[in-house]
């Protein structure tokens, strides 16, 4: 689309002769996130770095093509899949990286009710956006420990409030208050610095199942880690994909 051609331009802009290939995939439909991770599997011999960056806001209750409540499925799930089909190439990429985008929204929500992991009765947009940001956090600590012992890491971020347009829809509306309240925010380099931090720093290199914000780690919420209900989460999360992936 534009934007990625955009974002092409930018990075041949510093870097002339980088080599770029676009993947496309709907992160509302699982089978295209496999299919995507697999046309990456097909172009990448080894894989350093998977950077998960997905962060939809919805001001009603949404379903994704699988029937997903939007923003766990795609905030979540298109993480979980993408991650879990490309695991085995990273763990075969000697000090490959998993990097994920979450939020502080995460403390918005409380802790997971499993539930009502799909928001059927208790949807709010900011308690389920944070909600799904939780689980970013949960799933992280939950992957860390399976790869624990292997040469690969994972961690996630709090980018900061960032001028995107997270949260704006076809109203007008909140595309006016979207430009407004962007003037007051992050660029998007500034709320990318953290991950890139994570992504390249020798200093991060070993840190694996942790939360940073402004490339420091910081405390999530108590039921951000907790252990066991991150091993439950990844346990729903399997049981929710089985048969779409």
């Amino acid at each position: 689309g534009a934007r990625a051609d955009e974002a092409i331009r930018a990075v041949h802009a510093r870097t002339p002769n980088a080599p770029i290939e676009i993947v496309r995939g709907d992160l509302t439909r699982l089978a295209d996130v496999r299919n995507a991770a697999d046309a990456i599997l097909a172009r990448c011999a080894e894989i350093h770095l998977l950077w998960n960056n997905a962060g939809i806001v919805k001001l009603r209750r949404e379903l994704t093509a699988d029937g997903f409540e939007a923003m766990f499925g795609v905030n979540h799930l298109a993480y979980f899949v993408m991650t879990g089909r490309l695991l085995d190439r990273l763990r075969a990429t000697p000090g490959a990286r998993i990097v994920s985008t979450a939020s502080e929204a995460h403390r918005f929500g409380g802790a997971l009710d499993f539930d009502d992991l799909q928001s059927e009765r208790s949807f709010g947009t900011f308690k389920t956006y944070g909600r799904s940001k939780l689980c970013n956090i949960l799933w992280t600590r939950e992957l860390a420990r399976r790869l624990d012992g292997s040469d690969v890491t994972a961690k996630c971020f709090h980018p900061g409030a960032v001028a995107t347009r997270l949260g704006q829809t076809d109203a007008t509306w909140t595309r006016l208050v979207g430009r407004v309240v962007g003037l007051f925010m992050l660029t998007p380099e500034q709320g990318a610095s953290t991950g890139v931090f994570l992504a390249t720093a020798p200093e991060a290199a070993h840190v694996s199942g942790r939360y940073f914000a402004k490339s420091r780690e910081r405390k999530p919420a108590a039921y951000a880690q907790d252990d066991a209900a991150a091993r439950r989460l990844w346990d729903a999360s399997e049981k929710l994909v089985a048969g779409l992936v």
